[in-house]
């Protein structure tokens, strides 16, 4: 079972981007789950949420304390305390920044990283600064060996539209990846 936590901000489509991935996931048979975790229900304030995939049913209801895979929507919650708790040795962390990789601050457990500029890469194609389905493009690259990436855009089509699909491949495209 891949275990995976979310981090981002209201208003950044964090519960979206994931109820998209359990689609995508569900759609070539095998089982995905999310529980979203919401502190101050308001634009702007920290969310997070607990994604779990797996090729048999999933019968765990709880949060993920120890990711595999961290997915974080906005840079400015690198600093938080909550945001790398737990993260497994070797873990995979996906950031939305702008910075490079020697300006974050990234602990010594987090193996692989990805960065990409969702927000500017949703500016220039949606014209809004919600990155979500911009982060699923980074997401896809990072994470080929479980989400199909044909149908994750399907899926993303579906739901949002021909901008949406472009925004996410350029940052399928664009995302650089780091061994640390």
């Amino acid at each position: 079972m891949k275990e995976l936590r979310f981090h981002g901000r209201g208003g950044q489509g964090v519960v979206k981007a994931a109820q998209i991935i359990v689609s995508a996931v569900v759609d070539t048979g095998k089982y995905g789950q999310f529980i979203p975790f919401f502190g101050v229900e308001r634009k702007g304030s920290p969310v997070f949420g607990f994604l779990r995939v797996d090729d048999k049913d999933i019968r765990i209801k709880t949060q993920v304390y120890t990711p595999e895979i961290l997915v974080v929507f906005d840079d400015t919650l690198l600093p938080m305390e909550k945001t790398f708790e737990g993260l497994q040795e070797n873990g995979v962390v996906i950031i939305n920044t702008k910075k490079s990789i020697d300006e974050l601050n990234l602990p010594e457990n987090a193996k692989e990283v990805y960065l990409v500029d969702a927000t500017g890469i949703a500016l220039e194609n949606i014209k809004r600064n919600i990155p979500n389905t911009t982060m699923l493009g980074a997401f896809a690259k990072a994470c080929e060996d479980f989400i199909d990436w044909e149908v994750l855009q399907q899926n993303i089509q579906a739901k949002f539209g021909d901008a949406n699909v472009k925004s996410a491949q350029v940052a399928y495209d664009k995302v650089q990846k780091y061994s640390l």
